[in-house]
């Protein structure tokens, strides 16, 4: 018999019973074999792997974690997915035209575990001699030099920037370095940082800070990440964990060489004569200069004269200054500048593009402010990935899994979720993937949902409740929050969902209420009610319905005129006087109520 047919994949825990079936075997012979390695357990009882190993070993099969072996598949599949995202900044570009652009860094980690202390540092000893002392202006993004190699740094530490970026459709980064402070260990704001740099498919590198402390235990720090499946390499995993001090400089070397080796490993690629394409890092308004925008190109090359539209701003490029504050002429891939010349500061993270020529990039930008005035008037959030639509979606290519964002009340209901949710994969025909991209106990927060933002997933609560920032999120960001009291509801509807059966549910929600303080009669216009708006808003494109004390007099009827003073507008807010037409209303009293509400999708 082959060794590949002996290797049992064995999860991390697994009751006796289980293992018997899983090996074929009497579980008899499982309890005789723990007991001569003086381990008593009864056949409904759970062991760990590795005590499972030694049974599995001494029967005759070979041993092999699941957990890993599924990471090991994450990764390839991690790997894949990276070039993808990139591809999309050279969609077009030959693939011969194709040659190694610099990597772009981010640093992420705890709000005090030296981020930027690291960077300064990586300032000083890798930037250029002469240019270190000559930094005149902060454009949010730096290049160093190591070993003849060039590096870019995103002077924007945090993951709540690194978010941002990728929610607005930019990769945000090649490498993340993940800073946890040697005598503090793994934060939960750690969690958050590693949830987001693996949600973005990049590759990582852990800098372990403030090494020279008394209580330091870089030990303790990796145990900790290997806990959270992130295996340093002296352990025979695949993550490199350096120790430095930011201070004194030590190991900043090693931390640089380890990026190049990250950067070699994987397809860094631009085409410098190709199609302009890039990201925005950050912008404001100078009072002499007008605005300038922090720009990182990410394919061909950006010259001074260039028409580019981002966002919803655009404009012909005036003057590029890189982070030494030297004026420069063009920009290469990967290289960052702070340029003048947009008519308005563009948000950070949006993609900007070159258009042959002003005129062209001010009607791109126009046409964009225009669909977003619209999307703001008609209260639309943002399209996004809902549990009804996803097989949808998956069909015509706009996804490729099932991405969620999973939060439970107690720590024993995540591991039977999250398995049965990969059975459930595994069941599917389509073999339809599903990531769980944050696991943890608790309530459902803002992190949880611009995390789900930025990588177009699914936010899904058991027996855990949303706070209100989270809630408010979701709304803005068009963000999907399911919350479930019984698990095989939630087993069913992701399976439905899986097969594109699951239908969708409606209910009314109110908006807005009005409180009639007069009546008109307008000529041709028909009965006019004369209004104060008391909460919400009332909105031009909702139905309506009147109330009476507790009667409701009319029901979902159209709104055929809504007015403040001589002007017909699209929304009133609270506090504010209107006047309301509704279509076939012919009667009102003072004091009734008029409600608006809308149709929205539930779960």
């Amino acid at each position: 018999m082959e060794e590949s047919t002996n290797e049992i994949l064995i999860p991390d825990y697994i009751v006796v019973r289980e293992l018997a079936t899983l090996i074929e075997v009497s579980p008899i012979d499982v309890m005789k074999t723990l007991i001569s390695n003086g381990i008593m357990a009864s056949i409904n009882q759970t062991v760990d792997f590795d005590t499972a190993a030694i049974v599995v070993e001494e029967l005759g099969f070979v041993a092999k974690s699941a957990s890993e072996e599924a990471a090991a598949q994450a990764e390839v599949k991690r790997a894949e997915e990276r070039e993808e995202k990139w591809s999309s900044m050279y969609e077009g570009e030959a693939p011969d035209s194709l040659a190694p652009r610099p990597p772009i860094i981010t640093i992420l980690g705890h709000v005090d575990h030296g981020k930027t202390t690291l960077l300064d540092t990586i300032r000083k000893t890798a930037v250029a001699e002469g240019e270190a002392g000559g930094i005149t202006q902060h454009i949010g993004a730096y290049q160093a030099q190591h070993a003849g190699r060039t590096l870019t740094f995103l002077d924007t530490p945090g993951h709540e920037a690194f978010t941002a970026m990728r929610a607005r459709g930019a990769q945000g980064a090649d490498i993340a370095i993940l800073v946890v402070a040697a005598d503090d260990g793994v934060m939960p704001t750690t969690r958050e940082a590693l949830d987001h740099a693996r949600a973005a498919n990049v590759p990582i590198v852990v800098a372990m800070t403030k090494i020279d402390r008394r209580n330091a235990n870089p030990d303790l720090v990796k145990q900790q990440l290997a806990e959270l499946d992130l295996i340093p390499d002296d352990w025979d995993g695949s993550t490199m964990m350096l120790p430095i001090d930011s201070l004194s400089g030590q190991g900043i070397e090693d931390l640089l060489e380890a990026l190049v080796l990250v950067a070699d490993a994987n397809s860094i690629v631009a085409n410098e004569t190709g199609v302009l394409r890039g990201t925005v890092i950050e912008a404001e308004v100078d009072r002499s200069r007008g605005t300038m925008a922090t720009l990182l190109v990410m394919n061909g090359t950006m010259n001074r004269g260039d028409s580019i539209v981002a966002g919803t701003s655009h404009g012909k490029i005036k003057a590029m200054f890189d982070s030494s504050g030297n004026a420069v002429k063009q920009a290469i891939p990967s290289m960052p500048v702070a340029v003048l010349g947009l008519d308005a500061p563009p948000a950070p993270g949006v993609m900007f593009e070159i258009t042959p020529n002003d005129k062209t990039a001010r009607s791109m930008a126009e046409a964009r402010r225009e669909a977003e005035r619209l999307q703001n008037t008609n209260g639309q959030a943002p399209a996004a990935l809902t549990l009804d639509d996803f097989f949808e979606q998956f069909q015509s290519g706009e996804t490729k899994e099932l991405s969620i964002i999973l939060k439970t009340d107690v720590q024993g209901s995540i591991q039977p979720i999250v398995d049965e949710l990969q059975n459930i994969s595994q069941r599917n025909e389509e073999q339809i993937g599903i990531r769980v991209l944050r696991q943890e106990v608790g309530r459902i927060t803002e992190s949880d949902v611009m995390l789900a933002s930025a990588s177009n997933a699914i936010v899904i609560g058991f027996t855990v409740s949303a706070d209100n920032a989270a809630l408010a999120q979701a709304e803005v960001h068009g963000v999907e929050i399911r919350r479930y009291q019984i698990i095989y509801k939630l087993f069913e509807d992701i399976e439905l969902a899986l097969h594109g059966m699951l239908e969708p549910k409606y209910a009314n929600r109110v908006i807005g209420v009005a409180e009639v303080r007069q009546i008109f009669k307008i000529p041709r216009s028909g009965l006019i009610a004369g209004c104060m708006i008391r909460d919400g808003v009332a909105r031009r494109n909702a139905k309506a319905r009147v109330k009476r004390g507790e009667k409701l007099t009319v029901d979902s009827v159209g709104v055929a005129s809504l007015k403040r003073f001589q002007e017909d507008v699209r929304e009133v807010r609270a506090g504010f006087e209107c006047g309301i037409g509704l279509d076939g209303v012919n009667e009102y009293e003072e004091g009734d109520l008029i409600e608006f509400f809308v149709r929205e999708r539930v779960n």
